[in-house]
């Protein structure tokens, strides 16, 4: 039996979404604000959950990779909005490592805390920072199971060489996930119906 293709296509409306390739994002809370953006996109297109991520080259303080949540349309439990940036990311930049001496160092913003999972691939990626809206809690507030963690998670990357950056902007992104159950949004978890 011939195996498919794994391909996570990004949503059609998301490059009309983003602003100039060259616009500069100098600070945290504007790279946040443009997340934000992109997840709130991601709730009214009805092309995935409340969560948005982007990679930003830190030399040159711009956008390198957006992601948005795919889990739904993309039919992959893994396609958190973390990891479709990075992997972009990734693609981009010709390599699995975004820390290699040769490039730039890069940071990763999200809209909520990551979850256990991306939590997971985060030492791999090659990161150097992590800025992070909304809180875990936020997220479980509204019925998304964000797996085990460590308590002290921020201290653990830290030792990894990633510093974390949280609560940047987080009543906006706390916002977002709360628009997003209000408007009936699935929340899908793979065990929420058992």
């Amino acid at each position: 039996m011939p195996y498919p293709n794994i391909v996570l296509r990004l949503p059609d409306w998301l490059e009309a979404a983003l602003p100039p390739a060259e616009r500069v994002y100098a600070s945290r809370e504007e790279r946040m604000g443009l997340v934000i953006d992109l997840a709130r996109h991601n709730i009214e297109h009805g092309s995935g959950g409340p969560f948005a991520a982007a990679v930003f080259d830190l030399d040159r303080r711009q956008l390198l990779a957006p992601g948005v949540n795919l889990v739904i349309d993309g039919h992959c439990s893994v396609a958190h909005a973390e990891l479709v940036a990075l992997m972009l990311a990734q693609q981009l930049r010709g390599s699995h490592d975004l820390g290699a001496p040769s490039l730039p160092p890069c940071e990763l913003v999200t809209t909520t805390e990551p979850c256990a999972m991306c939590l997971g691939a985060l030492p791999w990626s090659g990161i150097v920072s992590l800025v992070c809206g909304a809180r875990d809690e936020d997220a479980r507030k509204i019925g998304f199971d964000e797996g085990v963690k460590p308590a002290d998670w921020p201290t653990v990357l830290a030792r990894r060489g990633i510093r974390v950056y949280r609560d940047v902007c987080r009543p906006e992104a706390r916002q977002v996930l709360q628009e997003y159950r209000q408007g009936g949004g699935p929340i899908y978890n793979a065990t929420h119906n058992r």
